[in-house]
């Protein structure tokens, strides 16, 4: 049975490589945010406009552990999925957990390139922007590096490299 949590930043490729892996490898691949928008048929931003933060974490939270039952899966977690609750010793229990790690100057050009999609960073211009990462990252560090693994997903910016890095990822954990 495999069940692999993939955790980091927004913009680390955890859809990008969890897509791919999935398919590789013949398994279910599951967003937990897609989930989530299906199950409530709302999106992220619309369950945090009319639910607050500390409600969506809790259905985020009941809708992990609904997920982490599954067999055979890999699953996406959402950026901040692991700062809160017991959120990573549950996934740390239930499989296996893998930070994909992403230097900061790749971050920015990835989320600079789909700003106007995420609501936290939309308004933000370059300077904001960059600041913005490290000061996230620098408060999500100590939850992300609870993971079991890390992977460098640095390159996942075309197919190519999608399929290298899945590669990699495969010889890495021998899968």
């Amino acid at each position: 049975m495999t069940r692999i949590f993939l955790i980091g930043y927004m913009g680390a490729g955890k859809t990008t490589l969890g897509r791919a892996l999935a398919a590789a490898l013949g398994i279910q691949f599951i967003d937990l945010d897609c989930y989530i928008e299906e199950r409530f048929r709302r999106t992220i931003s619309q369950i945090f406009a009319e639910k607050g933060e500390e409600e969506f974490r809790d259905i985020e939270r009941r809708m992990l552990h609904e997920v982490g039952e599954f067999e055979d899966v890999i699953i996406s977690t959402g950026g901040g999925t692991p700062c809160f609750f017991d959120n990573v010793e549950y996934m740390n229990a239930q499989g296996t957990t893998v930070f994909l790690d992403v230097p900061v100057e790749r971050l920015f050009i990835r989320l600079s390139i789909a700003r106007h999609k995420r609501p936290l960073i939309r308004e933000k211009n370059d300077e904001e922007l960059r600041a913005f990462i490290v000061e996230q990252l620098g408060k999500r560090m100590p939850h992300y590096s609870k993971a079991q693994h890390t992977f460098i997903a640095d390159k996942l910016e075309d197919k190519t490299q999608i399929d290298s890095s899945v590669e990699a990822f495969c010889r890495q954990f021998n899968i």
